[in-house]
């Protein structure tokens, strides 16, 4: 029975001392290769989360101050309205391809939705007769009133919003060019809903150029980040949420 015992003991043995015997054998990965590997699943998880879930976007303008400056840098969901998901409403900021040229990108706020009767008087904004709801970083900066057989900036309409089609202001009011000017976005050009501000870097017109060669350039603007890096960014922005 002992004799036994130590047979089964020896074979067990053996098999654990082949086994090592393979795993040592395993060809071992090269450092590079790791890396490599990691950095091809990086890339291709960011790739398909720039396809289709969020999309990185640089404010262009000062048409949406003072909820959004130009410079900021802001991630965009593009599932918000996508995939059955909500339509969407009123105060909404969104990111949508500009109807009279979809090659652009504009950001503005919902103000009307599909269906609802918009009006501005004397710079106030009304939807179904009563007045909308003003948001935090909505502003106007010029005290004039201009007529509307002059411009729509100050009074507009009444107009009711097509079906399937959303009217929407910039929060700068009196310096920004919407749907007062060039009608109602459709919802086939809504790309997604403004989530946050990631970056923000205030825009200087001293800052170099870009033009080819760009060799020149490039050491240029590197020397011009470096210098201008803690002055120029807007600490507090960063992380804002919209």
């Amino acid at each position: 029975m002992d004799q036994d015992f130590l047979i089964q003991d020896h074979v067990k043995n053996e098999r654990q001392l082949e086994a090592r015997k393979f795993l040592n054998r395993r060809e071992k990965k090269p450092v590079w290769r790791e890396y490599l590997e990691v950095a091809i699943v990086a890339i291709a998880a960011a790739l398909i989360l720039r396809i289709f879930v969020v999309s990185a976007y640089r404010v262009n303008s000062g048409s949406m101050a003072d909820s959004l400056y130009e410079g900021d840098y802001i991630f965009v969901n593009k599932l918000a309205y996508k995939y059955g998901g909500a339509a969407p409403q009123s105060g909404d900021i969104i990111v949508f391809k500009y109807p009279n040229n979809p090659d652009k990108d504009y950001i503005k706020r919902v103000v009307a939705m599909p269906g609802q009767t918009v009006q501005v008087a004397d710079k106030i904004v009304y939807v179904d007769g009563q007045i909308a709801p003003v948001p935090e970083g909505a502003k106007n900066t010029d005290q004039k009133i201009l007529p509307g057989d002059l411009s729509t900036r100050d009074n507009f309409g009444p107009f009711k919003v097509p079906e399937g089609e959303y009217f929407v202001l910039g929060d700068n009011r009196d310096d920004s060019r919407d749907s007062r000017f060039w009608g109602t976005v459709p919802r086939t050009n809504v790309l997604g809903k403004a989530l946050f501000v990631y970056w923000s870097w205030a825009p200087d017109k001293g800052a170099p150029g870009w033009s080819f060669p760009y060799v020149i350039d490039l050491v240029q603007w590197i020397g011009y980040g470096l210098f201008n890096f803690p002055s120029h960014v807007r600490w507090d922005r960063i992380g804002l949420t919209i």
